[in-house]
């Protein structure tokens, strides 16, 4: 008989499958996982391509739009330029008109424009006339009546160019209307009031008199008699006391003040100031310390910050525009 077959010859045939499986299982796997990782490299090449030819897609269009942002710049340039010298020329080409209108209405009639032309001279002349007069002389009352007159001049001249200067004068005329009396004769009059009442004050010293009488009457006996022998007064007072003093120090005073009356009528401002300090200095040695006295001296302060020259910065508006006008008038009819 047959001995029977060992049970471990299937199993080696088994193991030997299963390696042989393996060992072909192995190289497959792995062709498959290259095959795949070569497709998925492959496929980011070519996404990141298209990614590329986006982005250099885009650039492209970027550039033609600042190309085409430049070339619109350039274009409203040249469109600013062609306007600024359209512009010119429709100026200078109403320039011209304003000329040859100018020349027409010469031309048709030479006799009106000559009148005009001698209106104008008159309105210049008395501008000037009226704003030397407000400044050198401080006639304000003349100055006023000169620019009326030059007034009723321009208003019967009807050219158009005239209506700014109507106008002008209207509103200077306003103004010299509004400045109200000259601060000249203003400072004159309180000057004037000031030293006529000075005559009414002349005797106020008079007035201590009574009083240091009746302040001795309360004293004793032997200090009434003392002071019939000595006066006693403070080594530091500036009152003058002795008659012949004061009258010559009221002249000074009054020579003071027709100084600063002088001044004030030169408009001379500093001496004006200066003549004031010195009555101002001369009162406390003509009065005693009293509230009349401190009230005078107020008085000399307001007195002394009065102002003598007319403040009108607009003066001479229309003077100085009519110049302008007529010179402008002057250089257009001049030959090129």
């Amino acid at each position: 008989m047959n001995a029977p077959e060992s049970p471990a010859a299937p199993r080696r045939r088994t193991s030997a499958l299963a390696w042989l499986l393996l060992l072909v299982a192995l190289p497959l796997a792995a062709a498959l996982g290259w095959r795949a990782w070569q497709s998925e490299r492959d496929a980011r090449r070519a996404a990141d391509a298209e990614e590329g030819v986006r982005i250099e897609a885009l650039q492209q269009r970027v550039a033609i739009l600042r190309q085409g942002q430049q070339a619109q710049g350039k274009r409203l340039q040249q469109a600013e330029a062609t306007n600024r010298l359209l512009r010119d020329e429709l100026l200078a080409m109403g320039q011209r008109a304003a000329l040859l209108e100018d020349s027409v209405q010469r031309l048709a009639d030479p006799a009106q424009d000559a009148a005009r032309a001698l209106r104008l001279d008159e309105v210049e002349l008395l501008l000037a006339q009226g704003k030397q007069r407000l400044l050198l002389a401080g006639d304000l009352q003349g100055a006023r009546s000169a620019y009326a007159l030059a007034a009723r001049l321009l208003d019967a001249l009807d050219a158009p160019a005239d209506i700014d200067l109507r106008q002008v004068l209207a509103d200077e005329r306003a103004m010299l209307d509004a400045l109200g009396a000259d601060p000249r004769v203003a400072a004159v009059a309180r000057l004037d009031a000031f030293e006529a009442g000075l005559d009414d004050a002349a005797g106020a010293p008079a007035t201590a008199v009574p009083e240091r009488d009746a302040a001795a009457s309360a004293q004793p006996w032997w200090q009434r008699v003392a002071s019939r022998i000595v006066d006693v007064r403070r080594s530091d007072e500036v009152l003058v006391v002795d008659a012949g003093e004061r009258a010559a120090g009221l002249a000074a005073l009054r020579l003071e003040l027709s100084l600063a009356r002088t001044a004030a009528e030169r408009r001379d401002r500093a001496g004006y100031v200066a003549a004031l300090a010195r009555v101002r200095a001369l009162v406390p040695r003509l009065w005693p310390r009293s509230a009349a006295r401190d009230a005078r001296l107020r008085d000399l302060d307001a007195i002394a910050a009065l102002p003598l020259a007319v403040e009108l910065p607009t003066l001479g508006t229309t003077f100085d525009q009519l110049r302008l006008q007529r010179g402008r008038r002057a250089d257009a009819r001049a030959p090129m």
